[in-house]
């Protein structure tokens, strides 16, 4: 039983590593040379990623519904294959507006194959003890990025970025699709998951401040994501200087998950929350008090907050509302995250141009603001 469990775990981080590797941080690396080959300005690609988010936001509620419905286990092989139509679009693009599409495509496997999905599968499978599994796979997902990065510049400059786009694609069909579909189980043995009300969910005064601490959060992790570099170059440090600063982000965000599994496992999701929410102003106010020397932990307090908060959104619901319907609420509480993902880098993008200050406010503020509405959020009478 231990090893078929550890066995679904790897074989859910795996997926969300291809997930995100392929889509959240796919244009970090290939935007330039899709760019330049197709004659297009870099932010045209990053404006139809936004529209992806927006295609994200608007399906993960009938994603949530089709998971309650069939099982996360199905939906998760569904993601494998809308990630590589996308990716495959955009492989053999010949005109930038089906490039555009192809990447607004991506939207489609973001409503289904990440994180999300993966929880409620979890959920399915060990109802409230769903929490280390879950941080273990979140553990394991965030080497998207870690790995992503640098094997989609490998394979850039090996051949190009269409070559990238085709590797891609065929880590999801070749590799994801078959285990997902040959190694997870196909019973939810958990059955009060798929309570067998199909009545709407009502929102509650719990539901709109923990999807108001889930939309705060998701706007500042986008916002860093992709202001980061910028605003490092602002406290002082020069361009290796902040490209180095930056990924101790990643490296931070391994650590809080890693953290969480081995000590805070115990522990509330309240309490996880709140810890998560300090973690950004806290680095925010040391970088700017100490300058280039401490630019730094602005990174490492943006990544330790982000770590835990994406295990938090997993767990969080469940802890307060029970295993009842979770993929369909979980869905409901991520929508407006989702929305917001999509404008937090252009809104950002004005703060900082006022001022680094202004734009660390900001982001600060809305931290701040995700603490206090944790308070009141109790778990409800079994």
């Amino acid at each position: 039983m231990f090893l078929r469990a550890n066995l679904i775990v790897l074989i859910l981080g795996l997926g969300q590593i291809v997930a995100f590797a392929s889509s959240y941080y796919l244009l970090g690396v290939l935007a330039d040379p899709m760019a330049q080959d197709l004659s297009l300005r870099p932010t045209s690609l990053f404006t139809a990623l936004s529209v992806a988010f927006l295609i994200s936001a608007v399906l993960t509620p009938r994603a949530g519904r089709l998971i309650e419905r069939h099982g996360g286990r199905r939906v998760l092989c569904w993601a494998h294959v809308f990630f590589p139509a996308a990716l495959l679009t955009m492989a053999v693009a010949g005109t930038s507006s089906v490039l555009l599409t192809g990447v607004a495509a991506l939207g489609v496997g973001m409503a289904t194959g990440l994180y999300g999905t993966a929880f409620a599968f979890l959920v399915e499978l060990h109802g409230t003890a769903a929490r280390k599994p879950i941080t273990a796979v979140s553990l394991l997902g965030a080497l998207g990025g870690g790995l992503g990065w640098p094997l989609s510049r490998l394979i850039t400059e090996a051949w190009d970025w269409r070559a990238a786009c085709i590797v891609w694609a065929l880590g999801h069909l070749v590799l994801c699709l078959p285990l997902t579909y040959f190694g997870l189980p196909r019973a939810r043995p958990f059955k009060a998951s798929i309570a067998a009300s199909t009545d709407p969910i009502r929102w509650d005064r719990r539901m709109v401040q923990i999807a108001g601490v889930f939309a705060g959060g998701w706007m500042v992790s986008t916002a860093m994501g992709a202001h980061l570099p910028r605003l490092l170059g602002q406290l002082g440090l020069g361009v290796e200087q902040a490209a180095w600063a930056a990924g101790l982000m990643a490296a931070s965000a391994i650590g809080a998950r890693l953290v969480d599994l081995i000590v805070l496992h115990r522990t509330h999701p309240v309490a996880t929350v709140r810890w998560a929410c300090m973690f950004h102003p806290t680095g925010a106010v040391l970088a700017v008090l100490g300058g280039v020397r401490l630019a730094p932990l602005l990174a490492v307090g943006q990544g330790a907050g982000n770590g835990l908060l994406s295990v938090a959104s997993g767990v969080l619901p469940l802890q307060v509302f029970g295993p009842e319907r979770y993929a369909v609420r979980q869905a409901l509480l991520l929508t407006p995250a989702r929305y917001l993902q999509a404008v937090a880098p252009a809104g950002y993008a004005l703060a900082l141009d006022a001022s680094l200050g202004t734009a660390l406010t900001l982001s600060s503020l809305v931290c701040i603001a995700m603490f206090a509405l944790t308070f009141g959020l109790n778990p409800s009478p079994r």
